[in-house]
């Protein structure tokens, strides 16, 4: 019987995530990331934030709120235009995943800039 380096066995094997999860987990296609529904979302966001200050809710982001100290408008635009920066570069890098992850992550903040509206004009009626 030969003996063999360990290494060379180590090498050879499959990394754990390709062992345990089946091949046709791993092969699954990422969503595609959608630049239309990015610029929705963000304009949505846009207009529901404004839409809840004009009702008496607060900005829950500290940069954005701190954005704002030079105005509500002025704030919200500083801060997309950091938005579809940080999109460009992931376009760039080929990093499709993050364009996907804040497409999901803004639909839950429009959701709950939603949520809020319905809230605090809820609380105001009389």
């Amino acid at each position: 019987m030969g003996l063999v380096h360990p290494a060379s066995v180590v090498g050879s094997r499959k990394p754990l995530w390709e062992r345990i999860l089946p091949e046709k987990l791993l092969s699954r296609e990422f969503p595609a990331p959608s630049l239309g529904m990015f610029v929705v979302l963000q304009t949505l966001d846009v207009l529901t934030t404004l839409i809840g200050l004009r009702v008496g809710a607060q900005e829950a982001s500290l940069f954005v709120g701190r954005l704002m100290s030079i105005g509500p408008v002025a704030g919200l635009l500083i801060s997309k235009i950091l938005g579809v920066a940080l999109v460009a570069l992931a376009l760039k890098f080929k990093r499709t995943r993050v364009i996907v992850f804040l497409n999901y992550w803004f639909a839950g903040v429009v959701s709950w800039n939603l949520a809020t509206i319905v809230w605090v004009g809820w609380h105001a009626s009389p």
